[in-house]
């Protein structure tokens, strides 16, 4: 490991919508932030086509032009993005203590406050033809992109309350929604099941997977077979929605921030505080419920504004009596 040590105010690590808007925040209060793009520069909306629900763009953007974007402003007002990735970390316990960010496991950061926007991953089923058509008509967020389906039929694949929220979602807005279920139950709370279950447009599966997405540039059906029967058959779809969970980029946060049983990070009351002073979560890294790219930016601000004023805190003089 390289022995060259730097010290700095503030480091963001994570470069979706939370981190940057977190290094507007931080550049804007002199905060002279350095950010660390992670293994995703720009987060999961680099992999979106078009992002139709981000206030200010009026006729969409691709995602990746508004990463690109975002980074731009952040850079104006004086972010140094780098590219790496956190590979360790040794957060002090104390208030004004210094934390310790190893990157690429090579560069020891050491960071007056840290802004986590490290994100969260969607779970994919691992099929070949649905990594392939990711972003030509396979999603991981129905609220993100239902709306390019509207009078069409999709699926969507899960069984708990996520995937039945989401379903309830699409048959408001789709002429048919396909619920595939993997077991003979859903896992979903008994008034989502509910809810799934009184809306005509939608059609329960249960027993069933997804054998292959079908299409070659844009989804145009799935082959499903039954895991009880083994039988086969195919569905016409212009959308397939994948629901079976996110997984939060924290694996180097354990043992040292307090997290929920899923791995996301815990934040105090309204805040972006975790359980370390000076370190702060923001976007889907410690946010299950909304998960929008809005919601994300909105913490990033958050967070910049939490670590301003904690090193206005620990750099104020002690009056004297």
């Amino acid at each position: 490991m390289s022995e060259k040590i730097e010290r700095i105010k503030t480091l963001i690590l994570g470069s979706g919508p939370a981190g940057y808007t977190a290094a507007i925040y931080a550049a804007r209060a002199d905060l002279k932030p350095i950010m660390y793009t992670g293994m995703e520069p720009g987060g999961q909306l680099t992999t979106t086509t078009e992002v139709d629900n981000f206030p200010g763009y009026p006729e969409g953007i691709d995602g990746p032009t508004m990463m690109v974007q975002l980074q731009q402003q952040a850079e104006r007002f004086g972010t140094e993005v780098r590219i790496g990735m956190a590979t360790s970390v040794d957060f002090s316990d104390e208030i004004g203590g210094i934390h310790k960010v190893t990157i690429d496991d090579a560069k020891v950061v050491e960071a007056e406050t840290v802004i986590i926007s490290t994100g969260a991953t969607a779970k994919y089923l691992g099929i070949p033809s649905e990594q392939r058509l990711r972003g030509g008509g396979v999603s991981a967020c129905a609220v993100c992109d239902g709306f390019f389906y509207k009078g069409q039929d999709v699926a969507i694949v899960g069984g708990g309350d996520t995937a039945a929220e989401e379903a309830s979602y699409l048959a408001n807005i789709c002429r048919k929604v396909t619920m595939l279920v993997r077991k003979d139950h859903m896992r979903a709370s008994k008034a989502m099941q509910h809810r799934v279950n009184s809306l005509e447009n939608i059609e329960l599966r249960y027993n069933s997977e997804v054998d292959e997405v079908l299409g070659e540039q844009v989804v145009e059906g799935l082959r499903i077979v039954n895991n009880q029967t083994g039988e086969k058959d195919e569905i016409a779809i212009t959308g397939f929605f994948v629901a079976i969970g996110h997984k939060p980029n924290t694996d180097i946060f354990v043992g040292q921030l307090e997290m929920d049983d899923t791995g996301y990070l815990i934040t105090h009351g309204k805040s972006t505080k975790t359980s370390k002073p000076g370190v702060f979560a923001s976007g889907d890294v410690q946010d299950k419920e909304y998960r929008q790219a809005v919601t994300a930016a909105g913490t990033g601000c958050m967070a910049a504004l939490d670590a301003e004023r904690y090193l206005a805190t620990i750099e104020a003089p002690e009056e004297v009596s």
